[in-house]
């Protein structure tokens, strides 16, 4: 009886000592995944974010220095701030809201984390009808929130000359729109303080110079942040 006894016990005990392992590995196990997926957020966090602008001449910098473009300078302006950001330039001269709507799928290859729609003052110049460059913002903003990406829309004003009807149906388009995707972030203006203020462009009058890109980053700043705000929280 007593050996019997002795072999229950021993069986016991190598039992128990199991057990006992299998939960301190399973307590390792939680532990390491959890510093993984805290060191994981740690890196997301100390990354920077990559902020898209999806544009015409003016994202393109057209007439200006290669450092004194409005990407270039928004991201000095974010970095000074303490943002942890690089702004990517997609901006292509004489582009239409059709153009940006065809290159978009080619300007994500860059994975932005979030994306600043600056299109439309080119449709405006050439009098388009705002009903095609509404469907294509449209199709443009569909397509980044399917993405999940959080998004500025900059507006725009058609040029007096054209009437003021179609100015009104113009400036209709981008207020439509953000009623449409009520969570983009709209910015009425893009060139809000700066159109119009000779000392704010270049010769032609359409084209923002230094002080016109400093003044449009300026007012938009709150803007912007609310949307890097948006992308961290993504």
């Amino acid at each position: 009886m007593g050996f019997v006894a002795l072999g229950m016990n021993h069986k016991v005990g190598r039992r128990a000592a199991l057990q006992k392992a299998v939960f301190g590995f399973g307590i390792l196990l939680a532990a390491t995944g959890a510093s993984q997926r805290s060191a994981l957020a740690q890196a997301r966090a100390a990354a920077p974010l990559k902020l898209m602008i999806l544009g015409d001449s003016i994202t393109a910098g057209y007439g200006l220095p290669e450092g004194e473009s409005w990407p270039v300078k928004l991201q000095a302006a974010l970095q000074a701030a303490g943002e942890q950001v690089r702004v990517i330039s997609a901006g292509v001269s004489g582009d239409t809201t059709a153009g940006g709507k065809a290159r978009l799928d080619w300007a994500l290859a860059d994975e932005p984390n979030a994306v600043i729609v600056a299109l439309g003052g080119n449709d405006g110049l050439r009098g388009l009808p705002p009903a095609t460059s509404e469907a294509n913002l449209d199709d443009v903003l569909t397509r980044l929130k399917a993405k999940g990406l959080p998004v500025l829309l900059a507006g725009m004003l058609a040029p007096p000359n054209l009437g003021a009807d179609y100015g009104r149906e113009f400036s209709a388009t981008f207020q439509n729109l953000a009623r449409k995707h009520p969570e983009v972030i709209f910015y009425p203006f893009l060139l809000d303080g700066v159109a119009g203020d000779p000392a704010m462009n270049q010769a032609d009058r359409i084209h923002p110079n230094p002080q016109g890109v400093a003044e449009m980053i300026r007012r938009m700043m709150p803007a912007v942040k609310e949307l890097l705000s948006k992308a961290r929280g993504a």
